[in-house]
């Protein structure tokens, strides 16, 4: 069974250009699918492909990064019949849900090894 990279793509990139580049550099029509929104214009789009191999992968990643991809998703063991835009999208926001993102810088006073001169009574 084959895996499905899906990617997040920015709000000005094209999605022609992706569907050129991947059929150019060997997928088929059939490999991928493009999911847009049909009432908005230029808005954000998901794509997922059809990989068999770490070939297949690393091919897919170089055209979804040259087509200005936000992120990238890889689900194995799902043909691309599985890969329906609301299945993708609840299993990607089950992924983002459970990442654990960076805090910001906190710091903690600790205590020294308790009073001195500086407390007055």
């Amino acid at each position: 069974m084959s895996n499905i990279l899906a990617g997040l793509f920015e709000l000005n990139s094209d999605y022609k250009k992706l569907e050129a580049d991947l059929e150019s550099s060997g997928f088929e029509n059939s490999d991928y699918i493009v999911y847009l929104d049909n009432g908005k214009h230029n808005a954000q789009y998901l794509a997922s492909v059809s990989v068999k191999d770490n070939n297949q992968t690393d091919n897919a990643q170089n055209v979804f990064n040259q087509n200005s991809v936000l992120k990238t998703f890889m689900f194995e063991n799902m043909s691309i019949e599985q890969a329906h835009y609301d299945n993708l999208k609840s299993y990607i926001d089950a992924r983002c849900k459970a990442e654990i993102h960076n805090s910001p810088d906190v710091r903690i006073k600790a205590s020294t090894a308790g009073m001195d001169s500086e407390v007055k009574f």
